[in-house]
């Protein structure tokens, strides 16, 4: 079974704003500007991410030469067969370790050819994502669609893949747009994509009598009647930095719309505008309905409220599961509700993530076979069966294994209006790291002095934006 064809129809459209080329001069400007003075491990954040400790694994599947081993057979798609891969990985997290040694396995069992793995805590692979492509990178490793793909093309600190995608099929045009550099090449292979939304207990609501709230008047009823019988309303975590950019997201496109919404992530309207304000204003009025001290709390632990029955919801990505797999058939979800009627509901995050190649893998051909691979129907298959906590992005893929809880996120994505990368996706880097990091933790902080902070945001960004 594939996704419902409306989804793939929608996803066809991701091609404007969202996935808008930024010319390579202003990213390489970026690079040399405030993203390289802080240095790699402050140049990046996460969106979706794993624990606040750090660990580092290396593991291989039996068998297989060394990297680079000569040979002259070739394997499936016409890459050059048995040797070894190496593999980066920000899979740290059980299930999508487990996830990456599937897809691991059945490679080596079509190509012959093994993958080291160096598995990475998530965000420890991300902040240090600069230094890491700068010293001596994995051939192949896990990144995300968009900006931060671009960014780093623009560099030249990845592969250009164009030849790969020449033979791939499966994906929309709004899929190839996103793994597309400025140049009009392709570096990027999608493998997976999630929504954000509220997520709940249905044998919660059911007990205490709780209703999908469709306006803000009606969530804020139900975070209060939550509060009396002793729930955190609403579960929420920003140790990792990037978790609460989701709720700035959902929180503008309602607020002010998709369009002002990517505007403001390219700084075409100014960071101190009424409309910004606003929506930090709107944030402070729900601020009291969160799950308190969210700075020394990361997503997992959030999560894990969910799941015990200490918080009524929790808006995250689809991934917030992976916290939950004993009970996917008691756990739902509605998109956040509307904030302005004449807005409406229908915009949403769901980020895509997927594979990127090294600019100097140490065996061309086998990386780019291995690439290939990943982008085949094959791999999304693997990926459907094992991980029940994402959407598959390879239409081709066989999608009867997925659960009620994704065939509902598919019918979410296929049916939204406008989609959205993610706040630290869909802007620069270097600012959202730097800036919107630190300045969102200061608002959790002090949600009082919104001009204060709206001011400090916009004249770092014109340093930033106009380096």
């Amino acid at each position: 079974m594939t996704r419902p064809q409306s989804e793939a129809e929608y996803l066809a459209r991701l091609t404007p704003a969202s996935v808008a080329a930024t010319s390579r001069r202003s990213l390489l400007r970026g690079a040399m500007g405030a993203g390289a003075a802080v240095g790699g491990a402050a140049l990046l954040s996460a969106c979706g991410g794993s624990a606040s400790t750090s660990t580092s694994t290396s593991t291989s599947a039996a068998g297989g030469a060394s990297a680079g081993a000569a040979t002259s057979d070739t394997g499936a798609g016409g890459g050059a067969s048995g040797g070894e891969v190496s593999f980066g990985s920000n899979a740290s997290d059980p299930l999508p370790k487990k996830v990456v040694q599937a897809l691991a396995d059945a490679f080596k069992a079509t190509s012959g050819t093994s993958l080291k793995i160096n598995t990475q805590d998530h965000g420890t692979f991300q902040e240090n994502i600069n230094n890491y492509l700068q010293g001596k990178p994995d051939d192949v490793f896990t990144w995300f669609a968009g900006y931060r793909m671009r960014f780093f093309a623009a560099k030249g600190l990845i592969a250009d893949v164009s030849d790969v995608w020449g033979k791939l099929q499966g994906y929309s045009d709004g899929f190839k747009a996103a793994s597309t550099g400025d140049d009009g090449k392709q570096y990027f292979v999608p493998s997976s994509y999630y929504p954000w939304a509220v997520f709940y207990r249905p044998s919660v609501w059911k007990e205490k009598g709780y209703a999908v709230p469709k306006t803000m008047d009606e969530l804020k009823a139900l975070c209060q009647k939550m509060q009396k019988d002793g729930l955190n309303p609403i579960a929420f975590a920003d140790k990792d930095g990037w978790p609460a950019m989701g709720t700035f997201d959902v929180l503008n496109m309602r607020v002010n719309g998709y369009k002002f919404h990517i505007d403001l992530m390219a700084h075409k309207v100014p960071w101190d505008d009424p409309k910004v304000k606003k929506v930090f204003s709107t944030w402070a009025e729900l601020l009291p309905y969160h799950q308190a001290d969210p700075l020394g709390r990361t997503w997992q632990e959030a999560a894990q409220s969910l799941q015990n029955k200490k918080s009524g919801m929790y808006l995250l990505g689809l991934f917030v599961t992976q916290q939950m797999t004993a009970n996917l058939d008691d756990v739902d979800f509605f998109t956040f509700p509307e904030i302005d009627s004449t807005i409406g509901s229908d915009a949403l995050d769901a980020p895509i993530d997927g594979f990127m190649m090294s600019a100097k893998p140490k065996d061309e051909a086998r990386a780019k076979a291995l690439m290939a691979w990943l982008g085949t129907k094959e791999a999304g298959d693997v990926l459907a069966k094992t991980d029940p906590t994402t959407l598959v992005a390879n239409s081709g893929s066989s999608t009867a294994a997925y659960t009620a809880l994704q065939k509902k996120s598919a019918e979410l994505v296929g049916s939204a209006k406008n989609i959205a990368q993610f706040l630290d996706r869909d802007t620069r880097p270097d600012f959202a790291s730097t800036v919107m990091i630190p300045g969102i933790k200061t608002f959790l902080q002090n949600p009082k002095d919104i001009d204060g902070l709206c001011k400090s945001i916009e004249g770092q960004a014109k340093t930033i934006f106009t380096a």
